[in-house]
């Protein structure tokens, strides 16, 4: 079984500047994607998908593949992870090297490492297309407010104003870490998840979406902490 890690990681990002090489304890935070995939020992080939030349020169220096660019049309905000993950399966493909799994590490993830890669895999069976970390909400999602444009606030589901949090049932989220795939799965389905899809649940000190500077901040201290730096 061929396996293929693809890292995308676009040059542009409007709320963190140069965000998927920023400097995170020391180092470019998509090192540790990158560190991840390779120590992992299951990966044929470790590719970052980029458009950026710099982020190109600092994925090689950690030992990833950037074997081409991205093409324009997956380079703008509309591309999906999906697009450039196909992207780089056809190329791939295209010199008669196909693979059977595919793994998609996030640059910006830097709690991944090669055990919760190996973790997530294990769950990727026969019966399975795919499968990917995910998160329990932190609060029962069937308690959800909206609030009107005068500032009203009403339950979205009003029928479990009285329900007991624990009679609720669970609900989870796309951790936003990594995702197994098959191969076939992608290429025909052109989606992350399915019906036979499964999830790896890992707990909210292991995965935070880092979307603004204070995000990022946050993430660092919990990195420290849970490291002892």
């Amino acid at each position: 079984m061929k396996k293929l890690a693809i890292i995308p990681a676009r040059g542009g990002s409007k709320r963190i500047p140069r965000k998927n090489i920023k400097l995170f304890l020391g180092r470019p935070i998509i090192a540790y994607s990158i560190e991840a995939a390779l120590t992992s020992g299951l990966f044929d080939k470790v590719v970052v998908s980029t458009d950026d030349e710099e982020i190109a020169k600092i994925a090689a220096q950690f030992g990833a593949e950037v074997p081409t660019l991205r093409s324009a049309k997956n380079s703008d905000d509309h591309a999906t992870v999906v697009d450039v993950m196909i992207e780089v399966v056809e190329y791939y493909k295209s010199l008669s090297i196909n693979f059977d799994e595919i793994a998609c590490l996030f640059a910006t993830a830097p709690f991944v490492n090669s055990q919760l890669v190996k973790n997530v895999h294990d769950l990727l069976d026969a019966e399975t297309d795919s499968a990917f970390t995910i998160q329990n909400f932190g609060f029962p999602i069937f308690r959800a407010l909206k609030k009107d444009e005068a500032g009203n606030v009403s339950m979205f589901w009003p029928e479990h104003l009285n329900t007991r949090s624990q009679d609720l049932p669970q609900a989870y989220h796309d951790a936003g870490q990594l995702y197994w795939i098959k191969s076939q799965t992608l290429l025909y389905e052109k989606k992350m998840y399915t019906a036979k899809s499964k999830g790896f649940e890992i707990d909210r000190l292991n995965a935070i979406d880092i979307d603004t500077e204070e995000d990022w901040r946050i993430a660092e201290s919990l990195y420290k902490l849970k490291s002892g730096i």
